[in-house]
């Protein structure tokens, strides 16, 4: 039985893609929220496919990662050629609060959770493929490279492998892109607040993990300065430089880096 109030799921009938659409009345939203999922075709219900959780950055949604990169029919087209073994995308709404939740627990909601526990009930509740014992890996881009690096170190417990495109590294860097002011996201620990913060706190319970920028995205210096500070800390990391900027056509590419990454974890 599900914890949750509701539960609609998008008739198979209409679908496309592969695509399916999630809406659940989440306890720590406070109200309903969208996962948008890959699911791959399965032979028995009983199988247990990977479930790699998308996190989209700010102004997007549910719809971001499939519908401006089409990442899913690229993970289709790799497995057919088997290059990358079925996986199950799921890629939620970041809890749709202001131009960004960057996936924390404040102004009486908690989108941390949202993520970390919401979406994944959700998904491994009507997905077939999808069990209690599938391997979860998380990614994201922008906020939300933010927001899967830090909840992927926080709940490493869960998480086989993490990773990161673009990354905003420490939250005043969100300041970059919403018109909310900062003091609605600041946290009480810096550990909550600073990707490198959070690395150290939980360094013995990372999951692996990789990282990458573009060479002309707004957001290089801040990765590469975390990038040697965490080298400094002997904390385990893969780090990528590719040409590109902060834009869709970067993401499309290297999200892909990052399935290879999580399939090599298998």
């Amino acid at each position: 039985m599900s914890r949750f109030r509701t539960v609609e799921v998008s008739n198979p009938q209409f679908e496309a893609g592969g695509l399916r659409f999630i809406t659940v009345k989440s306890p720590n939203l406070k109200g309903r929220g969208d996962i948008c999922v890959y699911a791959p075709p399965v032979a028995e219900k009983t199988d247990v496919l990977p479930i790699v959780i998308l996190l989209h950055g700010v102004y997007g949604s549910a719809w971001s990662w499939a519908l401006s990169s089409g990442v899913h029919l690229k993970l289709d087209e790799l497995v057919k050629a088997g290059e990358l073994p079925p996986m199950i995308l799921a890629m939620p709404s970041d809890g749709l609060w202001g131009d960004g939740s960057a996936y924390l627990p404040h102004n009486g909601l908690n989108f941390e959770k949202w993520i970390a526990e919401d979406v994944i009930d959700a998904v491994t509740g009507v997905i077939d493929g999808a069990h209690k014992s599938s391997p979860l890996f998380i990614s994201g881009l922008s906020m939300g490279g933010f927001g899967a690096l830090r909840i992927g170190a926080k709940y490493g417990y869960k998480f086989k492998g993490m990773s990161g495109l673009s990354s905003i590294t420490s939250l005043p860097q969100v300041r970059l892109f919403v018109q909310e002011s900062l003091k609605n996201y600041m946290q009480q620990d810096i550990v909550n607040e600073d990707l490198l913060a959070t690395f150290k706190q939980y360094r013995n319970q990372l999951p692996p993990m990789r990282f990458d920028c573009g060479k002309d995205d707004m957001l290089i210096k801040y990765n590469r300065d975390l990038h040697q500070k965490m080298e400094k800390e002997g904390i385990p990391h893969i780090y990528d430089e590719y040409p590109g900027g902060h834009e869709w056509t970067y993401w499309a590419e290297h999200v892909i880096t990052s399935l290879k990454f999580f399939a090599a974890q298998l």
